[in-house]
């Protein structure tokens, strides 16, 4: 029996989720002209289980999508610049790497906000803006193709449910949504597929001054890794992630590993001593994409992490959501404006321009996952590199050109470090 529906809402192009991606994607269809309905199955601000990492990719995409924006992202109290990252091998050993050669100077290439404030942040841009409606608190159910594209049920905690009809759907509902499992039918593979776990800490010790996040590689973890990511006033968000077929494999529990860890280990429990835990561990699922899926079909385009596009690496996905949002947003234009069908070969250009821009990157980052099963290799890059500054100088640019990476790819990398030499071209 269906219940009592309000009148129909009527759009070119019907957003499910206002997370970074859905919200780029509102605010490019604005830019655009393209008449579309956001809608959020909750109410802003709240929660995302996240490591709050914002990497320079957020922030160039930001600057394209509107660069007064950006400006306005860098000024949030809660935000804190971040210089580089710390690599902490599984034998103890350090590794820093700044993102800038000129560390200190200027604007911060990265930065570290609780997805509460930027996701809040993000919604509040495109409220402002007000070409794109925007409903919360109403879950996207019951998708029923029709002869002019969808009709869709938003279902509110209390009645009446409203339906919506529109020509082009764009999911950007995050990892467990409800469209892309059951609907684009992206299955969730273990072995593609990360748990992670976060909470947020106050009164860590040893957090870096200039936001340098830790990524911390323990023998116990592999091929995960924990993470300590600081923010203002001496907090962190402190988590660790492991792909999901060695949690099944293992018998992890997550929540009960970092409490251990954060207690015991060596390299940890002097740093959390005096540390107090706000709030309880949560948890997180974090589909890769060291498997490529289909992410466009008929009437359709999946966005961020709904498309299976978290980094297999690194977990980043907030950059991936709003790169794929705006080429969604883009392909969306292109197509309605042509007066085309929304076919799946039709909206195919999607799926091209998404891997064009991200498959390259996407692809260094699934062989530096397997590298990530052998503890011995990442104690030797990083022992190298303490001791030779070039060979550091070069794994910074890593993180910033794509070619300085693709060298992981090439073997004679290797022989250069055992030789002790300087990476060539």
């Amino acid at each position: 029996m269906r219940m009592e529906t309000s009148n129909p809402i009527r759009t070119e192009v019907l957003i499910i989720g206002a997370g970074p991606g859905g919200c780029t994607a509102a605010l490019k269809l604005a830019q655009l002209g393209v008449d579309a309905v956001l809608v959020d199955k909750s109410r802003f601000p709240r929660d995302k289980v996240c490591g709050d990492a914002l990497s320079g990719k957020v922030v160039r995409t930001l600057e394209r999508l509107d660069p007064a924006l950006a400006v306005e992202l860098r000024q949030q109290s809660e935000l804190l610049p971040s210089w580089g990252v710390t690599f902490v091998a599984p034998g103890g050993r350090s590794l820093r790497v700044p993102f800038s050669r000129n560390t200190g100077e200027g604007q911060a290439p990265g930065a570290i906000l609780p997805r509460m404030q930027f996701d809040n942040f993000m919604l509040d841009a495109v409220k402002r803006d007000g070409r794109v409606r925007v409903i919360e608190g109403a879950e996207a159910k019951r998708f029923e193709r029709t002869t002019d594209g969808w009709s869709i049920d938003l279902v509110h905690p209390a009645p009446p449910t409203a339906n919506a009809n529109c020509q082009l759907i764009l999911d950007a509902s995050g990892a467990n949504s409800h469209f892309a499992r059951h609907i684009a039918k992206l299955p969730m593979e273990p072995r593609h597929h990360c748990a992670g776990v976060r909470s947020y800490y106050s009164g860590v010790s040893g957090l870096d001054p200039q936001g340098f996040i830790e990524l911390i590689f323990l023998k116990q973890l592999l091929p995960g890794y924990l993470w300590i990511f600081p923010l203002p006033n001496g907090r962190a968000n402190v988590g660790l992630g492991l792909r999901s077929d060695v949690v099944r494999k293992r018998r992890v529990d997550l929540k009960a590993l970092m409490i251990k860890l954060l207690a015991e280990h060596p390299q940890l429990k002097e740093r959390f001593t005096h540390a107090t835990m706000e709030g309880p561990i949560q948890g997180m699922g974090l589909p890769l994409a060291s498997k490529r899926w289909p992410i466009s079909g008929d009437g359709y385009m999946l966005i961020g992490d709904a498309a299976h596009l978290i980094d297999p690496f690194t977990g980043e996905g907030i950059s991936h959501a709003m790169i794929s949002g705006m080429h969604a947003a883009d392909v969306a234009a292109g197509v309605l404006r042509s007066k085309g069908s929304v076919t799946s070969s039709a909206l195919e250009t999607y799926d091209q321009r998404v891997w064009k821009r991200l498959g390259k990157e996407i692809g260094i980052s699934t062989r530096l996952q397997q590298l990530a099963n052998h503890p011995w290799l990442f104690n030797f890059v990083v022992n190298k590199a303490v001791n030779n500054p070039a060979l550091a100088d070069t794994i910074s640019s890593m993180f910033n050109d794509l070619d300085m990476r693709e060298r992981l790819k090439n073997p004679r990398f290797y022989m250069d470090l055992l030789l002790g030499r300087s990476p060539r071209p």
